[in-house]
């Protein structure tokens, strides 16, 4: 469960698989504990860079964190047109397998629907498929 929870937790593994290929992060800086942030730009293929902020809210070491995440500039200045994201992270482990439980939760429908148009879902699921990649990439290695 630990490789796992790193995947999560861990700035150098994080910019291994967050973000849908062919984007991919680059951490500015992250403080992981409670309090901390992570500040971090989305990068594109041809140079675009969107900054995003995660405020760490709550820490159970490996087994759950929380954290406020928004967009914002390269100082980390919240973006206030867009909206705040909840984000609830699970890890259980039940033998040799750890399941991860991923909830968030926004203020609004309307805020929800803003996170959708700009194609979060489908980012996120492909930034997921990248995490699965990597994991097992990193079991063969």
């Amino acid at each position: 469960m630990a490789s796992v929870w790193d995947t999560f937790t861990k700035a150098e593994l994080l910019d291994q698989w967050w973000g849908p290929k062919p984007w991919f992060t680059e951490t500015k800086s992250m403080d992981f504990k409670e309090g901390g942030q992570r500040l971090y730009a989305m990068c594109g293929p041809e140079g675009e860079k969107h900054w995003a902020l995660s405020d760490f809210t709550s820490i159970s070491p490996k087994a759950n964190f929380k954290f406020l995440s928004g967009f914002c500039d390269e100082n980390g200045n919240i973006n206030k047109e867009m909206p705040l994201s909840k984000w609830n992270i699970d890890f259980i482990d039940k033998e040799n397998t750890t399941f991860v439980t991923i909830a968030i939760k926004h203020e609004t429908l309307v805020d929800l629907e803003k996170i959708i148009a700009i194609g979060f879902k489908e980012g996120f699921t492909i930034a997921l498929n990248g995490l699965d990649e990597f994991i097992t990439n990193s079991k063969n290695n």
